[in-house]
């Protein structure tokens, strides 16, 4: 007969609702680091060739329209993440 360990904790699944209501209350490093684990599953999906959906594709084909219109209007990517990382303290 098989036999089981007994477990000191309950597998408790989280409604999205309840993921977003719960966002605010935690500390910044802790969002962070969600926000960081968000963008490597979006990097793995896309690396995978799942592309960008209709929606992200009009926006993409929009914003290279507008850039393709003024391409001084923008900055770097350098430039954004060096803006995102001193906000964010790192």
């Amino acid at each position: 007969m098989l036999q089981t360990a007994p477990c000191d904790f309950i597998l408790y699944q989280m409604s999205k609702a309840e993921i977003l209501e719960q966002l605010p209350k935690l500390r910044p490093e802790e969002r962070r680091e969600i926000l960081e684990r968000i963008w490597d599953l979006e990097e793995r999906e896309l690396l995978a060739g799942r592309g960008p959906t209709a929606d992200e594709k009009a926006l993409l084909d929009s914003e290279l329209r507008e850039y393709e219109q003024d391409p001084q209007a923008g900055v770097t990517w350098d430039e954004v993440e060096s803006r995102l990382r001193n906000q964010s303290g790192r």
